[in-house]
């Protein structure tokens, strides 16, 4: 039995769940590591009389580190396996928050968190791509949805747990409690997660049968007296394989539109992240206004992934991704029109993040089918990679805007007209499919 296609076609076992569960444990794990740095910003620009323009250095510093890291460390789990290179990158991130928290210098902490940053753009394709890969068909883009749940909600229970922490140790308590975290998860995920069934057939490494077999009995199925043949095979040096996988033919317009899709949609996502939190606490002279704001941008994310989720038990996922950031243009507008007025304001901001973490849902949910197994890793790497490198000049670019007299309110209108352009580049990668009768349809474009 091909355990591909029992995954593919049966209804998920309680197994395959559990992998869903820990990687939804993972991404909380990098939501909390992603947003400690927006959260303790108000308490350490304070502490270190840090400029608006040194703030956004400071903000950047783990957007680049992603960027850095989608590209360089993601590929490596096309070659070590998924379940690797997230322990792999988990030793990694635990090791740049701990060392962020005893920081002593600007610089220093910059750097720090972009190292950090490395590995979580790094491991956060794996993490992806292994649900993706665990799910049936028919459900894939619920369970991608609820997966989607992990980012934001471990931002929004980073809002709890900060607060004490910083009252008790400073702005450092929260990085090396980040740290500690990222540590524990890593004896959940050791003797717990399985490896890739699709990296074991396609790749082939040592002891792969024998590795297969232990997923088929952990799933039910019997065991197999040799591996499935490789759905697909090429020839040539493995950088050949993956430009031709992403790049060739008609996937170069597709790869193109979706990657300018998702630039839009997390160049949006991290302005609101990064920046909403202080700009609140600008605005209202109190930092524990802008926690809160942050808070709820995070729960509104919360919200948003169950919307994907549910809206794709009815629509096509490409279409559901498209609605998320048409609606995400006229929240950032309508925030805009309110930014000054607290009472509106403060409630807003769970439309605002329901509507960016939604969207980042969506794109997890759809860039991993559109990718043969053999390079999905590396695919759905250099997407990530390529939005938050166009995405890592936004915390820096705003604290310049703000410097030269741009007001919070300009700023989300223009990041609104961001989401919009997005919004239109998915319908064209929707269209691509629906003009191409022959393609593959991965990601639900011709019908549930």
């Amino acid at each position: 039995m091909d355990i591909r296609q029992a995954i593919h076609s049966r209804p998920m076992r309680w197994q395959q769940i559990a992998v869903v569960g820990i990687c939804i444990m993972l991404t909380m794990i990098d939501g909390y590591e992603i947003i400690v740095m927006p959260f303790v910003m108000p308490h350490l620009a304070k502490a270190w009389m840090l400029s608006p323009v040194e703030v956004g250095y400071l903000l950047s510093a783990s957007v680049l580190g992603m960027a850095v890291g989608a590209v360089v460390i993601s590929p490596l789990a096309d070659r070590i396996g998924r379940r690797s290179h997230i322990l792999l990158c988990l030793l990694m991130i635990s090791g740049g928050m701990l060392l962020s928290a005893r920081s002593e210098k600007l610089i220093e902490l910059i750097l720090f968190r972009a190292f950090a940053g490395l590995f979580i753009g790094g491991v956060i394709s794996s993490i992806n791509v292994l649900v993706s890969e665990y799910s049936s068909e028919k459900r894939r883009g619920v369970v991608m949805g609820l997966y989607g749940i992990g980012l934001p909600l471990g931002s929004a229970l980073a809002g709890s747990a900060i607060a004490p922490l910083v009252a008790h140790y400073g702005w450092r308590g929260p990085l090396a409690f980040g740290g500690l975290l990222t540590l524990a998860m890593m004896a959940i995920v050791f003797p717990l997660l399985p490896e890739s069934v699709y990296y074991l057939i396609e790749r082939r490494p040592k002891h792969a049968l024998e590795k297969y077999n232990k997923i088929a009995a952990r799933l039910g199925y019997p065991r197999a007296s040799a591996l499935p043949a490789p759905s697909r095979r090429d020839d040539g040096p493995a950088i050949a394989v993956a430009v031709r996988a992403i790049f060739g033919g008609a996937m170069l317009r597709r790869t193109a539109y979706l990657w300018l899709g998702y630039a839009g949609l997390i160049a949006a996502f991290y302005f609101a992240n990064t920046w909403t939190a202080k700009l609140i606490a600008d605005v209202s002279g109190s930092p524990a206004l802008g926690i809160r704001v942050g808070m709820l941008i995070m729960i509104g994310g919360v919200a948003g992934a169950l919307v994907f989720a549910a809206l794709s038990l009815k629509l096509r996922p490409l279409l559901v991704t498209a609605l998320i950031l048409l609606g995400g243009a006229v929240v950032y507008t309508l925030y805009a029109s309110h930014f000054k007025n607290l009472d509106l304001a403060v409630p807003l901001s769970v439309l605002v993040g329901l509507v960016a973490s939604g969207g980042v849902a969506a794109f997890y949910a759809v860039s991993p089918q559109m990718y043969p197994a053999i390079v999905r890793g590396t695919a759905v790497g250099l997407m990530i990679g390529f939005g938050r490198a166009v995405s890592v000049f936004v915390p820096v670019w705003t604290g310049y805007m703000l410097t030269l007299g741009w007001t919070p309110s300009l700023l989300y209108r223009l990041f609104g007209g961001v989401l919009a352009l997005a919004a239109v580049f998915i319908l064209l990668l929707h269209r691509s499919y629906k003009a191409d009768a022959s393609a593959l349809d991965p990601v639900g474009v011709a019908g549930r």
